[in-house]
């Protein structure tokens, strides 16, 4: 019995033991899940801007140095050989006169007419660069229209602003209402642009402009340009904001040099306040047409038009960064300032990103000489073209 008590004690001093024993080993830690591998963060997609504007900067590389100068050329459409001179010089588009609307003979074309016209221009772009044409013309109202004196696109011609202005009504909308009627009806004919509205305040019966222009001072005139322009905008038309920088009491530039001597603190409270408010409402789809006037007081030897001063007010003061075009560079006033003839070398070297002009088939052979020999550089060609082409984006053309 004895002997069976000792066994057993020693049976249980020896589990005693191993317990202990097993309690003192240190206890392994679970092993690691594995690393989750990071996962790829994927790339941002592009904004609407960044796709538009890579599309405009592949357009640009796939063009010639003869076809970027030719965008570059708003010019106004010759009497014969239209069609053909879009490909030969592959122009940019073509403002419409008066006689665009007639025959040869002089009757006015009918809507089917006109349109198989302007459709053949279009064509002829097509089948060159693939770029459309802007298709111009000043349809202002009341002295200066074309498209709305065709009694068969017409019932009459559109009113002037002054003459809207004598008939609204305290909350009348008759500015937008009038501009949507006229880009409406310029569309729906093949017209992507209107050379309008007119921005110079003018309050002087005895100015050139006067007739023009609202006829009202420089916040009245703002308010107006700010809703042609948004009508415009909205109905898909390309508006142009002229006479910048401000027609003012200047005498006629198409018949001579008109020199402005007002200070530029004037034109800071008035005359730039119409151009500013035409720009904002623009967003993208207005450009700004200067003027054959010289401003004195930004620089007194050359005209706004062939200016660089008067174009870095522009882009610097008004925050412009859209097109700047010419007035019509076969103007008296701008004729005895051209080095050799070749007047759009300098409009180009000042700042202007499109041309108009009669003579385009004298001014780009002129470019592309210039730039051939290093007078222009083709940043300069390229920053245009890039201007013009971004345009063209923005009015739904491309």
């Amino acid at each position: 019995m004895k002997r069976l008590f000792a066994a057993a004690l020693a049976a249980l001093s020896l589990l005693s033991l191993t317990a202990c024993a097993s309690s003192d080993e240190p206890e392994q830690a679970p092993e690691a899940p594995p690393a989750a591998e990071e996962p790829e963060v994927p790339e941002p997609e592009p904004t609407p801007e960044e796709l538009a504007a890579a599309e405009i900067e592949d357009l640009l590389a796939s063009l010639t140095l003869d076809q970027k100068v030719g965008q570059l050329f708003f010019v106004r459409c010759p009497d014969s050989g239209a069609a053909e001179d879009v490909s030969a010089y592959h122009l940019g588009g073509y403002v419409l006169f008066g006689r665009d609307f007639q025959d040869a003979a002089g009757a006015w074309l009918t809507r089917e007419q006109f349109t198989a016209a302007v459709q053949s221009y279009q064509d002829a772009a097509a089948a060159d660069t693939g770029i459309p044409l802007l298709i111009g013309s000043d349809e202002e109202g009341g002295t200066v229209t074309r498209a709305s004196r065709n009694p068969n696109l017409f019932e009459k011609p559109f009113s002037s602003p002054q003459k809207l202005a004598a008939q609204a009504t305290e909350h009348g909308s008759i500015f937008s209402e009038d501009a949507w009627e006229k880009s409406s009806a310029l569309l729906a004919l093949g017209i992507n642009v209107n050379l309008a509205p007119v921005a110079d305040v003018s309050t002087d019966p005895a100015d050139f402009i006067y007739d023009r222009a609202l006829g009202q001072d420089a916040a009245a005139t703002a308010d107006y340009v700010a809703q042609v322009v948004t009508a415009m905008r909205e109905s898909g038309i390309g508006s142009v904001l002229k006479h910048f920088p401000g027609y003012g009491s200047n005498a006629d530039t198409h018949t001579g040099i008109a020199l402005d001597q007002r200070s530029l603190e004037t034109f800071r409270q008035s005359d730039f306040l119409p151009f500013a408010a035409g720009i904002e409402a623009g967003a993208g789809t207005t450009a700004v047409l200067v003027s054959h006037n010289i401003m004195a007081a930004v620089d007194p030897d050359l005209p706004a038009s062939l200016s660089p001063a008067v174009h870095d007010l522009l882009r610097e003061e008004l925050g412009f960064t859209g097109v700047a075009m010419t007035d019509d560079l076969a103007m008296d006033a701008v004729a005895a300032y051209a080095q050799d003839g070749a007047v759009a070398v300098m409009a180009l070297e000042a700042g202007n990103d499109l041309i108009i002009t009669t003579d385009y088939r004298t001014q780009i052979p002129k470019v592309l000489e210039a730039v051939e020999n290093g007078t222009l550089s083709m940043d300069t060609i390229d920053t245009a073209c890039r201007r013009v082409l971004t345009w063209k984006q923005a009015l739904g053309l491309l």
